[in-house]
């Protein structure tokens, strides 16, 4: 099971204690415009992966410049989580079965990198599965993987916090305690992944 930090391994974790699966990071970065934090402009993954929102970034002018920097500080940060939460290289995922795992889906930047990513992995099969999801942006997910699993496809989902009850931060800690107590032995044998049509609630 590969969840996204942060959030995509607190639900992860989860998952993998009722699945009886172990539990990986895998690091993304939503790129943001330096004066609108919440907005994603785009974002990056392992393997080189760079996606734009060309629309938002006509809409917010940004100019070659910025955008080199904003890549190259979210780069550092994406490097720095690598690390401290022992991200697997792509090598060792590779011809797996991979579930992939986050906390909700509302713009869809990071998860489309981390989608992008993992398959440069050739991974057996690849199945994303997320509490919520914006409907808008479940279609076209649903081409970038074998299967889609959600709860809740909602219309109006501006936020993945908005659909919380409770909504904290998490902290760099708490995801290194969650992966530790789900190891990962990368000799393992693969896990297995629910069959389409079992769970599938898109």
């Amino acid at each position: 099971m590969v969840g996204l930090p942060r959030g995509g391994i607190v639900v992860a974790a989860e998952l993998a204690s009722a699945l009886r699966l172990p539990l990986v990071s895998w690091a993304v970065r939503k790129l943001t415009h330096p004066t609108a934090p919440e907005l994603a402009l785009g974002a990056i993954a392992p393997g080189g992966v760079l996606i734009w929102d060309e629309p938002y970034l006509h809409q917010w002018h940004l100019n070659p410049q910025l955008r080199r920097q904003l890549v190259l500080e979210s780069d550092k940060e994406l490097q720095r989580r690598q690390r401290l939460y022992g991200d697997p290289p792509l090598a060792a995922l590779r011809g797996r079965p991979l579930l992939v795992v986050d906390d909700g889906v509302a713009t869809g930047m990071t998860v489309m990198a981390a989608l992008q990513s993992l398959r440069q992995a050739k991974p057996k099969r690849l199945v994303l599965a997320v509490p919520v999801i914006a409907r808008s942006i479940a279609a076209r997910l649903r081409a970038q993987v074998d299967q889609l699993v959600a709860l809740e496809e909602a219309d109006d989902l501006w936020a993945v916090g908005a659909w919380y009850e409770h909504f904290e931060p998490v902290e760099d800690g708490e995801v290194q305690a969650l992966i530790a107590c789900h190891s990962w032995d990368p000799a393992s044998k693969q896990a297995a992944i629910p069959q389409r049509g079992t769970e599938d609630h898109a």
